[in-house]
């Protein structure tokens, strides 16, 4: 063979006359000839093998050549082939190589079919893989969504990918580079391959798991290639040009450099990558398509391959730390977690890898305060990583802890997730304790400390002092002998001793360092170097205190110079004594000493840093749990997970977070409710134990113990998890339920909380289970109600409410009422522990009654007989404690008789002799010890739980039975009715509908008036019960001088409320008394109550309480926090409902914005937050909460004002708000009265987040303000707004800001007389006819004979100012507010008595229905 194959740079290059004996393609097979050029190809390959592409590779160069015309199935047949050729060289050619004796010719012969054949084979596979990528864009789904048809042979072609590069791979396997001349593989050839390879990778699906095979032939082909053919400086410039271009290359690149150095052992590759990308500046990676996020990927899938091989390169990663790509750094410290957590960890590093490792913590501790915040999430999601592998370094604990707790008041939630998961991570994975609880570690912590100390001083007591004088004279005698023989030698050993004094001349810097180092020759025994540098010292320091008395040297001058050296004062004798090496009798004890003191050291160290870390978990707690109600799910879920963790290790205050997320299951947001549902059941519902008794005694346990103080929302909120639990079907139900009877009825010994406890879970299994207590009834009667029930009125309470949950109004059964008979043995149990708890003080007994009477109305036939007798039991009782007080006391015959009188007379007797005692003994209380007036109270507060349960029970109860028997009638009678009946009933459908909505509607309105009427005509009619003691409340409301026991005033004015709840003649009779109660009550509780009460009046009578709203305002500034909490509450209830007309009084909700109470500041903006979703609420309130806040009346401070405004301020978020509010605060100048008011409203002004179209509304009405400028408080605020305009401003509109400021200072500095002259009213003239000339086209100009519009022309009619003119004088508008209702304090006098103007409508049942 004489020619030979040149791989070319380009195809068309084969075409073309070449060199000397290269080979040229000859014919160029037309695309109709190709198949049959190609079938005598596929016969040569069978019969002569692969060498037949010597003589047909102009036949597959045709195919490539028309690639663009050609069949695809014609291209396929011919890289099947190819892969063929291929194949079968890589058979044929290991015994070719192996073989020594093979000709040159032969060799030339092999080399060029296998660079004809890879050549082919590529270019090939990269035109079909272009077509394949075509086929795939133009199959991808379109706008339509509908996916277009799959190009035929794309599907073939997925599978035929595999098959190339295998061949390929078999192929270079093989040691074919003895193929070429001194074993040179040309360029050409390699790059042949790899740009195959290279277009492989470039398909958008490489990265997919489909691709996967694919992927994986790529990356060892390259990988072959670089080992065996010098491809890596080529491959590391292709891998950065790839990364730049396709993001999706960054895994598989990461994957591909991690095989390439471990499976092929090319470790450079990495190095080459790394510095490429480590010399990309700043500037370079922020240009687009720079490929930084590519980047940013590789970096950080690389570290997580393959980290060590990363650290000899880390230095040029670490520059970029300091760009301003936030990615790269990301990606930088991702890395160095990795080597953190993988490779620089553990106890048996050497000091480098410790330097290296300290360096890489510093250096992420910095990045935790990065500039943006991706870069903090990500350092602390790194963190948590590492704390998770147990890699951080016990020494940085606090550090990282404290720094991470200072992330939690990040502006990113991202930020602040991260740092939740990272604390959560620090708990459970602390190296300290399983409990950590600074209150309990304090103890311990000053044991260990005090012990320390002891040791300390002990060691220090066990070391012998030597004074230094005894020292001197133990040494004195042989010093004395040296002294004597130096003296006499001086002179002959003077050149000697030079010599030996050559090091201590160069020391003696100074006389006291010079006599320390005799000192130091002294101890040590070392004589005569001692002699000799003393009297050479002498010489070189001759006016030293220390050395003078040497100027004549005699043996007792030169023993009192060492003396005076070596003694110095006593005072550093034991100092001297330390510094002696000790004595070898005691070396082994005093080791042993020093290693038990460093032991307690590292004791006392390591439980110091656990009341450190202790700590740092705390003040987390305090940070966190005050997150659980964010806006932000996700931070909430994190919040509720972190309170799980902390309560799991026995954290100080985890309780407390545990218990503030527990409303969260009332949360509409399904993922939070999920999240404290689980946390609850992780926490509680999930217990550890051998059996199910065990497990049933842990859950039971944890629930009781939760349950200990707990408020009353929170169980009712637990009330919600433990019936979800009860109604799941668990497989501990039944042993949980035996649990809690057995700790009630008192078998298993246990605490009275816990047994309370136990009664209350029962009630909450009851509410999914009805039977749990249903088929119990009688226990809880005997032991809740038993002998013993006065006793304990918390465990009887308890009882009531467990036996309520079977009730219907529990349940919200449709079916006939469960109710119980008046015989049942638990109504006499209860009624007779109401009445004799009546005439006990037991601070419990009143909630126990409530909840009794409730039991009462809910469970029994014919409450209200029960209660009238339950009443007229507890009167008798009373009335026999008055008597018999009376008779031992002041002997009152009458009142014997009256009392023997009233137990032989009936009930209505009964009640109207208790009037002829009660007035005359209440009255006395204060000197007769006869009445027991919180018995009185007790009697008083039962008697409004009567009244109140009675009416709900005929609005309840007995309209829910009335409509129930209404609708079982009328489906009797349709039942009664025939066929016949029903085809009338079809022929006229739309009219009888209508007619039955109406039949229906009317029922109703019937039954709704048949209630009313009892309420109204019955319940308090003469022959009931109730009557009787209304007029005994009325005397003791009215007169609280005279009845002043706080208890008895207490329970009167609730029982009171109580009654007016009834009817609206009993409401409108006593509201006046009600709201003097309101007012003038010294007493706290009190007035709380009567704002409570009165809310619920409110609610129900809205007519008749609404004269009296400003009452319930005032008591907003009551001087009682508490007082001012419960109104705000109430009226925040009330305004939000609708029920009060939100007016002008707002503002006195608006002052409780500065109080002191932090709790009451946060009602406030509650109030003010649910305010602003009405529209437009807190827009039409402002101008007139402004008025009243700056009134000088009200004296409030400028500070105060401005924090008032400035969160109102934040609700206006409207640009037309903005505007319309800018104008309305314009125009209160003009009726503003003092300086004060006018620094206010330029203070409001100042706080808009004001608009191109507010200010031109602020120039319009510069007349309004412009006479005000001349004061700072005015013409400050003002220049504040032209700041805030002139931010991010255009340029037309800043020109504009500038001229407006430049007239506000010319009329502050001048005055508005001096700036307004003829020339500047010219100029605004001038102006204003610009302004007119560029009117829009729509806008109507005025007629002859109209008036003209005000320039500040808004829909609020009552803040329109006219124009100036000067033909009319200047008009004087007044504002008004909302209301000018007095506020002075209800009285009793009926003239001071609000009047009713605007009563509140109410739709009528009909109607509703109607509409």
């Amino acid at each position: 063979m004489s020619w030979d194959f040149f791989v070319p740079l380009c195809v068309g290059d084969l075409v073309k006359s070449g060199g000397v004996n290269q080979y040229v393609v000859q014919d160029v097979v037309s695309p109709k000839q190709l198949p049959s050029h190609l079938n005598r190809f596929k016969t040569a390959f069978r019969s002569q093998g692969p060498l037949c592409i010597l003589e047909h590779f102009d036949t597959a160069y045709s195919v490539l050549q028309h690639a663009n015309t050609v069949d695809p199935i014609l291209k396929e047949d011919t890289l099947d082939l190819l892969v063929q050729v291929v194949g079968s060289l890589s058979t044929s050619l290991p015994s070719l190589l192996i073989s020594a004796s093979v000709s040159a010719a032969e060799r030339k012969e092999k080399l060029n079919a296998v660079k004809m054949s890879v050549y082919l084979l590529c270019k090939i596979t990269e035109n079909l893989e272009s077509d394949s990528y075509r086929r795939s864009f133009i199959a991808a789904p379109g706008k339509t969504g509908k996916k277009a048809k799959t190009g035929e042979g794309l599907v073939q072609w997925d599978n035929e990918r595999e098959r190339v590069l295998q061949a390929l791979l078999h192929l270079l396997q093989l040691d074919i580079r003895s193929l070429w001349n001194l074993s040179l593989v040309e360029e050409e050839f390699t790059s042949c391959v790899t740009c195959c390879c290279y277009k492989l990778l470039e398909n958008p699906t490489i990265g997919h798991v489909k691709s996967k095979p694919t992927k994986e032939g790529v990356i060892h082909l390259l990988g072959l290639l670089i080992k065996k053919y010098n491809h890596l400086l080529g491959a590391s410039v292709k891998v950065i040009q790839l990364l730049q271009h396709f993001e999706q290359l960054s895994s598989v690149f990461a994957q591909a450099l991690s095989v390439w150095s471990t499976e092929y052992g090319v470790r450079a590759i990495i190095g080459e990558v790394i510095r490429e990308i480590g010399q990309k500046s700043s500037e370079e990676l922020a240009r687009e398509g720079s490929g930084v996020k590519a980047f940013s990927t590789f970096l950080s899938e690389l570290g997580a391959l393959v980290p060590e091989l990363l650290i000899p390169n880390i230095s040029v990663l670490i520059t970029h730390l300091e760009g301003e790509s936030h990615t790269m750094r990301v990606a930088v410290c991702e890395v160095l977690g990795e080597i953190l957590v993988r490779v620089l960890c553990g106890d048996g590093l050497q000091e480098s890898g410790k330097a290296d490792r300290d360096r890489f913590f510093d250096i992420l501790q910095e990045h935790i305060h990065d500039t943006h915040s991706h870069v903090r999430t990500r350092v602390l999601q790194v963190y948590t990583r590492i704390v998770n592998s147990k890699a951080l370094p016990l020494c940085r604990y606090s550090e990282v802890m404290g720094l991470t707790v200072g992330r939690l008041m990040d502006k990113s939630i991202n930020v602040v997730k991260s740092a939740i998961q990272l604390l959560a991570a620090f708990i459970a994975h602390n190296p300290y304790s399983c409990k950590l609880s600074s209150a309990d570690l304090k103890k311990p912590l000053e044991k260990e400390t005090a012990k320390l100390r002891e040791m300390k001083e002990k060691l220090q007591g066990s070391v012998p002092v030597i004074k230094a004088s005894e020292l001197w004279a133990a040494m004195e005698p042989e010093l004395h002998g040296t002294v004597n023989v130096e003296l006499e030698h001086m002179g002959e050993s003077e050149k000697e001793q030079e010599e030996e004094d050559d090091e201590e001349d160069e020391e003696m810097m100074d006389d006291r360092a010079t006599a320390v180092m005799i000192a130091q020759y002294l101890r040590v025994n070392k004589y005569r170097n001692a002699v000799r540098l003393c009297m050479k010292a002498h010489s070189q320091f001759p006016e030293s205190e220390l050395f003078a008395a040497l100027s004549t040297r005699t043996p007792e001058t030169l023993m009192d110079t060492l003396a005076l050296i070596f003694k110095g004062s006593d005072d550093d004798a034991s100092e001297r004594s330390q510094s002696l090496p000790p004595t070898p009798q005691k070396e082994g004890s005093k080791e042993m000493e020093d290693a038990e003191l460093k032991k307690q050291e590292m004791l006392v160290q390591y439980l110091r840093d656990t009341e450190t870390f202790a700590l740092q978990v705390e003040r987390a707690i305090s940070v966190i749990n005050s997150m659980l109600y964010w806006k932000t799910t996700t931070v909430v879920q994190e919040a509720v997970q972190f309170c799980v963790t902390v309560c799991e290790f026995s954290v100080a205050n985890s309780l407390s977070g545990v218990r503030k997320m527990l409303p969260l299951v009332w949360s509409t947001d399904a993922a939070i409710k999920d999240a404290v549902v689980q946390a609850y059941r992780r926490l509680y519902l999930n217990p550890q134990g051998e059996t199910n008794r065990i497990k049933a005694q842990t859950l039971v346990d944890s629930l009781s113990e939760l349950m200990v103080d707990a408020s009353l929302g929170t169980i009712q909120c637990l009330e919600e998890i433990v019936q979800e639990f009860f109604g799941s079907g668990n497989s501990l139900e039944s042993t949980v339920v035996q649990v809690l009877w057995g700790r009630f009825t008192g078998k298993t010994e246990t605490s009275p909380l816990y047994k309370r406890a136990a009664v209350v879970l029962l009630g909450m299994a009851a509410r999914a289970e009805r039977k749990v207590v249903l088929s119990n009834l009688d226990t809880l009667c005997s032991v809740g109600l038993g002998e013993k029930v006065t006793e304990n009125f918390l465990l009887a309470r308890d009882t009531v409410i467990t036996i309520c949950s079977i009730t219907d109004h529990v349940r919200q059964s449709k079916g006939a009422p469960f109710r119980l008979p008046q015989e049942h043995q638990l109504f006499t149990r209860l009624t007779q522990a109401v009445a004799e708890g009546a005439v006990m003080e037991d601070p419990h007994w009143q909630s126990f009654m409530e909840q009794a009477v409730r039991l009462i109305y809910f469970l029994a036939e014919s409450p209200d007989q029960l209660c009238s007798r339950l009443l007229q039991r507890t009167a008798r009782l009373l009335l026999d404690q008055i008597v018999e007080g009376v008779t031992v006391n002041q002997d009152d015959s009458q009142t014997q008789e009256g009392s023997q009188e009233s137990g032989e007379q009936g009930e209505r007797q009964v009640v109207s002799l208790m009037f002829v005692v009660f007035p005359h003994t209440v009255a006395s209380c204060v000197f007769s010890p006869a009445v027991n007036c919180v018995c009185l109270a007790q009697l008083l507060a039962l008697c409004g739980s009567v009244a109140f349960w009675q009416v709900s029970h005929l609005e309840r109860s007995v309209s829910s039975e009335l409509r129930r028997r209404r609708r079982e009638t009328e489906e009797r009678e349709e039942k009664d009715k025939g066929p016949s009946s029903k085809a009338k009933i079809t022929a006229n459908e739309s009219a009888m509908e209508e007619e039955l909505g109406l039949v229906g509607a009317s029922a109703e309105d019937t039954e709704a008036e048949l209630i009313r009427k009892i309420c109204e005509t019955e319940l308090l009619a003469e022959e009931n019960l109730l009557s009787a003691f209304l007029p005994l409340l009325v005397k003791v409301c009215s007169a609280p001088g005279r009845y002043s026991h706080p208890q008895l005033t207490a329970a009167a004015c609730l029982a009171l409320s109580q009654y007016m709840m009834i009817s609206p003649s009993v409401c409108e009779e006593n509201a006046r008394l009600m709201f003097t109660v309101l007012e003038r009550s010294s007493l706290p509780v009190v007035r709380a109550n009567a704002i409570i009460a009165l809310g619920d009046l409110t609610v129900r009578f809205p007519n008749i309480l609404a004269p009296w709203t400003q009452n319930l305002y005032a008591r907003l500034s009551d001087e009682v926090p508490s007082v001012r909490q419960t109104a705000v509450t109430v009226l925040t209830q009330l305004v939000l409902k609708d029920v009060l007309k939100v007016k002008g009084q707002v503002s006195e909700v608006a002052v409780l914005l500065i109080d002191p109470e932090p709790h009451i500041i946060n009602l406030a903006l509650n109030f003010f937050n649910e305010l602003s979703s009405k529209d437009n609420a807190i827009y039409n309130l402002l101008p007139d909460i402004i008025s009243r806040l700056s009134d000088p009346e009200r004296g409030m401070s400028s500070e105060d004002f401005n924090t008032i405004m400035k969160q109102l301020f934040s609700y206006i978020t409207k640009e037309r708000q903005s505007e319309s509010l800018v104008e309305k605060l314009c125009q209160r100048f003009r009726t503003a009265r003092t300086e004060r008011q006018w620094c206010d409203l330029a203070v409001s002004l100042s706080l808009l987040s004001m608009c191109e179209r507010g200010f031109k509304r602020l120039q319009e009405c510069w007349e309004c303000y412009s006479d005000k400028l001349t004061e700072p408080g005015v013409y400050q605020p003002l220049l504040a707004v032209t700041a805030k305009l002139r931010r991010g401003a255009k340029i037309q509109f800043k020109s504009q800001v500038d001229e407006f400021e430049k007239r506000l200072t010319a009329v502050h500095t001048r005055g508005l007389e001096n700036v307004e002259s003829p020339e500047m009213d010219e100029e605004n003239q001038e102006d204003a006819d610009k302004t007119v000339s560029r009117t829009p086209r729509g806008q109507a100009k005025s007629k002859r004979g109209q008036s003209r519009k005000t320039v500040c022309h808004r829909s609020d009619d009552s803040f329109v100012t006219p124009r100036k003119t000067r033909k009319s004088k200047k008009r004087i508008i007044t504002f008004n507010s909302d209301e000018e209702i007095s506020e002075e304090d209800a009285v009793l006098s009926e003239s001071e008595t609000p009047k009713v103007t605007t009563p509140i409508a109410r739709t009528s049942r009909r109607a509703r229905l109607r509409n």
